[in-house]
């Protein structure tokens, strides 16, 4: 099933959908399969599995740290897309690869998104690749029925908000504000301004990112967008109490049943 056909089935019982993140081989994949079973069993509809990388421009400290001691223990890209390809037939979310392109380009496009279609992925977010850059990367995962999701960001003028737009597939990622991941960001006017501004631009999805950690947060995305992604706030959970850390966490956002 493509991803579009995915989250409209799964938006007409519920909202907001939501999006978690885990950073492969960190802690461990041992690790990575315990949160991913606790995700799935608080129903999470979407998984960034992130695929770590040296220099991660996007990320805040604690997913920093998270990649640097993933890479440290000798993470590779084939052990990657193994995992991908394990929890895609095991979990019934649909997962996407989060990473840089420096892993595509390193492979060459088309064997990327070979290896993403063969592993079950529904897309994959590339944060540092802009879409003039994209264009045949885009070209290829769309052939092969691939999401590659966008970002629009507070920065994005009206005009760039229509070309990101364009190109859009699957979803939109919205970033809640400016900076890197793990900050908290206040749910207010401004952001939902943004998202206002995003919504006139697609009809796709908007995912909302970049600070979401509180039931505040889910509601206030329930009321403005239709994805909420849950990164930083489930990593910390993890690293503070591991499998109760990370339940009790995501027990305490009464997510949508």
């Amino acid at each position: 099933m493509r991803l579009n056909e995915y989250l409209e089935r799964r938006r007409a019982t519920r909202r907001p959908l939501v999006m978690t993140h885990v950073v492969c081989g960190y802690p461990s994949f041992e690790d990575n399969w315990r949160e991913l079973e606790i995700m799935a069993g608080f129903g999470v509809d979407l998984v960034e599995l992130q695929f770590p990388f040296s220099e991660p421009s996007a990320d805040g400290p604690l997913f920093v740290k998270a990649n640097q001691e993933s890479l440290a223990r000798g993470t590779t890209v084939a052990q990657c897309f193994e995992f991908m390809a394990r929890v895609c037939a095991h979990f019934p979310f649909r997962v996407l690869m989060m990473g840089y392109y420096n892993t595509a380009f390193r492979m060459g496009d088309e064997a990327f998104v070979d290896r993403l279609a063969q592993a079950g992925a529904a897309g994959f977010i590339l944060p540092d690749l802009p879409i003039e850059e994209a264009a045949g990367l885009r070209e290829l995962a769309l052939a092969r029925e691939l999401a590659p999701v966008v970002l629009m960001t507070p920065t994005s003028s009206d005009a760039r908000l229509a070309q990101l737009a364009a190109v859009a597939h699957g979803f939109v990622y919205v970033v809640a504000r400016k900076g890197v991941t793990g900050s908290s960001t206040a749910m207010n006017e401004d952001v939902a301004a943004l998202l206002a501004r995003c919504r006139r631009a697609t009809v796709l999805p908007l995912a909302l990112g970049f600070g979401v950690a509180t039931r505040e947060d889910i509601a206030f995305i329930a009321e403005h967008a239709d994805i909420a992604i849950i990164g930083t706030a489930a990593l910390r959970a993890w690293a503070s109490g591991r499998e109760d850390g990370l339940r009790d966490f995501l027990a305490s956002l009464a997510l949508p049943a």
